[in-house]
C-alpha cells in the first residue's frame, strides 16, 4: 500500500494543534490535523477556560475568530472567591467587565476552531504510535491500525505525553507533587443551592495545610470542582475510582478533610457521578531542544506545566498562531520558520513554567492561604 504524504502534518486535534491549523488556513497553507480519537464528540473537553488577553485572545485575534469568540464568554465568570478552611470567605472580587481574563467553555471554544476549519483537515481516528526521521528535514509517522504516512513539516502538538516529542527530546513530564480530585455538581442553583452560594459565579478557592478545593461555575449551571492534595504519587492508588465504589471514595477523600467546614466538603460529598483522579505533571523548567531539521512542537508537548499560572491552554494557542504566523512568513523555508519560532518560543514558555512552579509552591507550601491572599493583594494595588 503506498504511503501517504503531507506537506504539513500537525498531531494533535486540541486548542493549540487547531489555532496552528486555522492560522495556516488564514494564510492560504494547507495542513492536516492528526487526530487519534474517532470524531469531536468522542468525549467531553473539560471545564471552563480564562483566555488572557496577552496570549489566547492574541491567537484568536490572528486566527480572525475573535469577535465570535467574545459571544461565548461566560458573564460574570471573572469574578473570583478566596475562603479559608473554616467557610469565611477572606477575599473576593467581582467580575468587572474589561475582558481581559474571560471564561469560556473549553468545548464550545474547540468547536468554534474546528468549525472554521475547511472540511477534512481533521483526519478522525488516526492514533499516533510514534514517527522516525527519514532524512533532510523528512518525517514518518505510523499509526495504531499499522498504516504511516510522510510529512515534509512535522508538529507535535499532541500533548502532555507526546509521541512526537523523542524526535527532539529526551525529557518526560515529572510528578509535582500535587494530585487532583475532580467531581462536578449539576443543576447547582437548583440541586446543590448551598454549594452554589458558597462557590459563587466564577472561581474559587479554598486552601489550608497542603490541600484545598478550588472550583468554578460552567456555562451550563454546573460545579466543577478540583480537590487538591500535596502528597506523593502513591495516594491515588490507594483509592477505587471505579464507578460502583464513588461513595467509598468520597469517604477516602473527605478523611483529608476532617475539620474542614461541612460546606466545603459537600463539594465532594454531594458530587454527582465518579469522582477522577488525576496526577499533576510538568516537564522541567526552561526545557528546551537543539533545531532539529522538519520537527517542533507546540502546548504541553513543549512546556508541559502544573495549571497554577493558567497559562497552558493560552499558550498552546499563542504556540500555534506564532508558528502559522512564522511559516507563512517564510515560504519555502521550513528551518528558517522553525528557529524563528522556537526562538521566541523557548523564553515564553520558561517565563510561564517558572511562574507556574512558584504558584505550585506558593498555594500548597507554608501558609499557602495567606500567600494567595498577599498575591491577590498585591495585584489589586
Amino acid at each position: 500500500m503506498p504511503t501517504t504524504h503531507h506537506p504539513l502534518a500537525i498531531v494533535g486535534a486540541g486548542l493549540g494543534g487547531l489555532t496552528l491549523a486555522r492560522v495556516l488556513h488564514v494564510h492560504g497553507i494547507e495542513a492536516v490535523v492528526l487526530e487519534g480519537e474517532a470524531d469531536r464528540n468522542v468525549r467531553t473537553q473539560g471545564g471552563m477556560l480564562d483566555i488572557h488577553d496577552d496570549a489566547g485572545q492574541q491567537a484568536l485575534r490572528a486566527a480572525g475568530l475573535h469577535e465570535p469568540f467574545r459571544a461565548l464568554v461566560l458573564p460574570g465568570g471573572e469574578a473570583t472567591r478566596i475562603v479559608d478552611p473554616y467557610g469565611t470567605v477572606r477575599m473576593e472580587e467581582a467580575d468587572e467587565g474589561d475582558g481581559t481574563r474571560p471564561e469560556v467553555d473549553r468545548g464550545r471554544l474547540r468547536d468554534l476552531l474546528l468549525d472554521s476549519l475547511p472540511e477534512g483537515t481533521v483526519r478522525w481516528g488516526n492514533k499516533v504510535t510514534g514517527a522516525r526521521a527519514l532524512g533532510g528535514g523528512r518525517h514518518e509517522v505510523t499509526f495504531a491500525d499499522g498504516t504511516a504516512c510522510t510529512t515534509g513539516l512535522l508538529v507535535g502538538a499532541d500533548g502532555a505525553w507526546s509521541r512526537i516529542r523523542p524526535l527532539v527530546s529526551p525529557a518526560t513530564p515529572a510528578y509535582t507533587g500535587i494530585s487532583f480530585v475532580e467531581s462536578d455538581l449539576l443543576d447547582a442553583d437548583t440541586r446543590h443551592p448551598d454549594s452554589a452560594a458558597l462557590v459563587g459565579g466564577g472561581f474559587f478557592f479554598s486552601l489550608g495545610d497542603g490541600k484545598g478545593f478550588l472550583a468554578h461555575r460552567e456555562s451550563d449551571g454546573s460545579l466543577h470542582v478540583y480537590t487538591a492534595l500535596k502528597t506523593g504519587p502513591e495516594w491515588l492508588g490507594t483509592i477505587d475510582f471505579g464507578a460502583s465504589a464513588t461513595d467509598t471514595a468520597k469517604k477516602a477523600v473527605l478523611a483529608q478533610f476532617d475539620g474542614w467546614d461541612d460546606r466545603l466538603r459537600a463539594l465532594v460529598a454531594d458530587a454527582d457521578g465518579p469522582l477522577v483522579p488525576r496526577h499533576i505533571h510538568a516537564l522541567p523548567v526552561g526545557h528546551r531542544w537543539d533545531r532539529t531539521p522538519g520537527v517542533t512542537l507546540l502546548g504541553d508537548a513543549a512546556h508541559l506545566m502544573s495549571p497554577f499560572a493558567g497559562e497552558g491552554a493560552n499558550l498552546a494557542m499563542l504556540d500555534g498562531a506564532e508558528l502559522g504566523r512564522a511559516v507563512a512568513a517564510h515560504p519555502g523555508d521550513t528551518e528558517a520558520a522553525l528557529a524563528a519560532y522556537e526562538q521566541a518560543l523557548f523564553p515564553r514558555s520558561e517565563a510561564s513554567a517558572a511562574e507556574s512552579a512558584a504558584n505550585l509552591d506558593l498555594m500548597f507550601g507554608d501558609r499557602g492561604l495567606e500567600r494567595l491572599l498577599d498575591l491577590f493583594a498585591s495585584h489589586q494595588g
